[in-house]
């Protein structure tokens, strides 16, 4: 061993080198003080305080100097590095000094300190050798190694995921006697690997066994608590905490962890009572609370913490305050408050972090302001992905979708790579703007690059639904197998066939999945629901009406408007009337369905005191509710209510009209003779009403009120604005008016025209269930198994009428004109 120079003692002086002194009589006699003996520092001492300064190499260098050195001494040399975050080379250390032996002997702390350095670098074979090491090597391991082999394994484990291999728990069940701290390992492990009920379970065993829980306890525990969601259980562990005193209700991972719990539970009121009850709060809590309040959408109450946050003397706001407030502002969607939460952050913040500057996009994103969410956008000095997506998904969301395109390519051309946040940004974009190609090329990107994501198969099946490729809808759902399919991808499936009049396939998609043991949800049925119309099944919606009731689904407001539509229109129209005032949870949408099936049926009446209930109960009307309202006008023929409804809806409710407002206003002038004034409207609307909808509602009008030449006019215009295939319903139309007038050249020429360009009628059909079996009818068809006897039927009819003196107006089917085509 080196020799180190070490002071040596002072010594007291020797009282024989005094001169003596005699004491006076009565007098006491004097004591001689000695200096206390210096310790002299231990080898041990020297190399842990080394260690402590940082220099663990420099301590290794000391160590190998000593010829025979001590287990003390290498296990202080394993923690030495431990402490200063160098586990990899304790580990070799360790390795070193079993290679060693048997020189050297390990002990309890050897293998408690190794075990620690397995844990931090997540290297569960290191961890396993040593356990076997333990095993081989000490007989009766002490409760310090059993404890940290809780710890290595529940690190370990947690990060490969494989609970099936559950050593954390062979090895509690081995421990002769078990501490707080090995039930905590324990209650913390079930929590990190997601079976909460079990880390409970445990909780509860420690507590009958009357093992004294620490602080630590109860911050494992809760997270579990807030997981099974059993608030009554929550309520009753936190009264055991209050009981245990004052130590555990101020300790402010405790306080943090259990305002957390709360408010995962949605018991915000007593989140908010663990936080007013306790007596020092530092930003970790601040933030839980607030983050709380945001998490159960309480905004308002958000905001109003994060004031009296800065009006402490003690700063307590840091970046994550902001974070959570910029979230609440979000929820408010108030802009101005928007704006002066952003200054007051610029005012604080020296330098912005990104994630700070991505929340502020998306605040004014859900201020509807995407201008000055793109400035704040423009103005970053460094981006990242999440910049990207979220500006991309701002201008999605807004409706921007060719400008969320071109800021795609941008952010490729800068070299940043698109993740699955992109693709379903550029899903969405393509399902909104119907464009196929767009969504392929984004399918493309995903198998080249192998990018799969959750709700990735629902995400494609929808888009291709939107963009009309039907056919590729069953082979997308083929290939995701039926074990991985989840309630998503079969909503999506349902959806995509019923937007397409697909509604027998969306049928058979919805009793497939009921096969594979799926129960519905809310959007399940809001999917189905549209495709029972159409088929006229309303037998099948009844049972799905009954299925959404004994399954608590009815109050959904998407269920609720889905069922009203299905009653309107399958003309139940008292089923829809009591499904609308059963619904709690009534919306703008509610509404507007119901003010459209009283105006199917012809109750305009209740359609506008309908209209009048809703302003009165404080929802606003949008512009699809006043289409309702001038569709009931219209159907009841009460134009001068349904213009006055019109003009209110700028000057009253500051919505601008739409092309589907004017033709609901042509609509209605025509539907009672009034066509010379319909057509005076449509012409005053200039531009904005050169669309084919309009004009082909007033070129029906001219021919109900016989109004030939002014159809002409509105056929010119019409043919001016020829929009391809669209417009063969309005030249069938005009060829019946030609007709009708005797000008069978026109007739001629106009059939000629859509003969030459391939124009065609979309042929009628009418159907009828019997026995579950829907029969579908067109004109001379012949597939119906029953045609023969069909017409047969339709024969004795024809020949009943004109006995009865029923003559039919053939003046518009001669030359075959339109009926030949139905």
């Amino acid at each position: 061993m080196a020799s180190t120079a070490v002071p040596l003692p002072l010594s007291p002086t020797s009282p024989t080198t005094q001169n003596p002194k005699t004491n006076p009589p009565g007098a006491h006699p004097s004591h001689t003080i000695s200096l206390p003996k210096p310790k002299t520092p231990t080898i041990r001492s020297r190399l842990s305080k080394i260690c402590q300064e940082g220099q663990p190499f420099l301590a290794r260098q000391l160590f190998d100097t000593i010829p025979r050195p001590t287990t003390v001494l290498w296990n202080t040399i394993i923690i030495g590095f431990i402490c200063n975050n160098l586990p990899n080379e304790a580990l070799l250390f360790y390795a070193q000094m079993k290679q060693s032996a048997p020189q050297t002997k390990c002990d309890s702390y050897t293998y408690s300190s190794t075990l620690k350095a397995c844990a931090d670098t997540r290297n569960l074979k290191v961890g396993r050798a040593v356990h076997c090491h333990i095993l081989r090597c000490l007989s009766n391991p002490s409760r310090i190694v059993y404890n940290s082999l809780l710890n290595m394994y529940s690190t370990c484990l947690c990060e490969l995921d494989c609970p099936k291999y559950d050593f954390v728990r062979k090895v509690f069940d081995k421990m002769p006697k078990r501490n707080v701290v090995a039930w905590n390992t324990l209650v913390s492990w079930y929590v990190k690997t997601e079976r909460y009920e079990e880390a409970v379970k445990q909780f509860i065993r420690m507590m009958k066994l009357r093992i004294r829980p620490s602080a630590v306890s109860f911050v494992n525990v809760f997270p579990a608590l807030s997981g099974t969601r059993d608030s009554e259980k929550a309520k009753v562990i936190y009264g055991m905490l209050i009981r245990l005193g004052a130590e555990y209700v101020n300790d402010m991972f405790v306080v943090s962890s259990a305002i957390f719990m709360f408010a995962e539970l949605g018991c915000v009121d007593l989140a908010r009572k663990v936080f007013d009850l306790c007596l020092e709060r530092n930003t970790e809590i601040w933030n839980t609370m607030s983050g709380g309040y945001v998490q159960n959408n309480l905004p308002i109450e958000a905001i109003d913490l994060f004031l009296q946050a800065t009006q402490l003397e003690k700063a307590v706001v840091d970046e994550v305050t902001f974070l959570s407030t910029l979230t609440a502002a979000s929820q408010l969607q108030q802009l101005e408050l928007a704006q002066q939460l952003h200054a007051y952050v610029i005012k604080h913040l020296s330098v912005m972090p990104i994630f700070i500057q991505n929340a502020i996009i998306a605040m004014y994103s859900r201020c509807n302001s995407v201008d000055i969410s793109f400035k704040a956008f423009h103005k970053m000095p460094e981006r990242d992905v999440v910049s990207w997506n979220t500006m991309i998904s701002t201008f999605v969301q807004n409706g921007l979708d060719d400008e969320a395109l071109m800021l795609v390519y941008e952010m490729q051309k800068q070299k940043f790579k698109i993740d699955y946040v992109t693709v379903t940004a550029l899903l969405s974009a393509a399902s909104n703007l119907r464009n196929p190609n767009i969504g392929k090329q984004t399918h493309a990107y995903l198998i080249r690059h192998e990018i799969q994501f959750e709700g990735m198969d629902s995400y494609l099946i929808d888009m291709y639904a939107k963009s009309g490729l039907v056919r590729t809808l069953p082979i997308l759902f083929e290939k995701s197998y039926s074990h991985d399919r989840d309630l998503a991808t079969w909503n999506s499936i349902i959806a995509g066939y019923t937007q397409n009049g697909l509604t027998e396939e969306a049928i058979v998609a919805f009793r497939l999945m009921l096969v594979e043991k799926l129960v519905p949800n809310a959007v399940t049925l809001a999917s189905i629901l549209p495709a029972c119309n159409p088929l006229g099944k309303i037998d099948m919606g009844k049972q799905l009406h009954g299925f959404s009731v004994r399954h608590l689904l009815d109050q959904n407001v998407f269920v609720g408007t889905a069922l009203i539509d299905m009653y309107s229109k399958s003309g139940a129209i008292t089923y829809a009337e009591n499904v609308f005032l059963k619904t709690t949870q009534q919306n703008s949408v509610t509404y507007t369905n119901m003010i459209l099936a009283y105006g199917q049926h012809g109750m305009a009446e209740r359609a506008f005191s309908l209209f009048n209930s809703m302003q009165d109960s404080g929802i606003k009307p949008d512009a699809i509710t006043f289409v309702a309202v001038l569709s009931a006008c219209s159907y009841a023929g009460l134009v001068d209510e349904g213009l006055q409804i019109f003009e209110s809806m700028k000057r009253e409710h500051n919505i601008q009209p739409l092309t589907v407002h004017y033709c609901c206003v042509a609509d209605m002038l025509g539907r009672v003779g009034r066509v010379v004034e319909a057509y005076e409207f449509v012409k005053e609307l200039g531009e904005e009403g050169n669309v084919p909808e309009i004009w082909g509602s007033l070129l029906g009008a001219c021919r109900i009120h016989d109004q030939f030449e002014l159809g002409k006019v509105v056929a010119e215009k019409l043919l001016e604005l020829d929009t391809g295939n669209d417009m063969t319903g309005y030249r069938v139309l005009l060829s019946n008016m030609y007709a009708e007038e005797g000008l069978w050249e026109n007739v001629d020429k106009l059939r000629k025209q859509m003969r030459e360009r391939g124009l065609r009628k979309e042929t009628g059909c009418s159907w009828i269930e019997i026995s579950g079996c829907v029969n579908r009818f067109v004109s001379r068809d012949q597939k119906h198994p029953q045609y023969f006897d069909i017409y047969n039927v339709l024969g004795q009819l024809a020949m009943e009428m004109k006995a009865a003196g029923y003559r039919p107006c053939l003046s518009s089917s001669q030359h075959g004109v339109i009926e030949s085509d139905e």
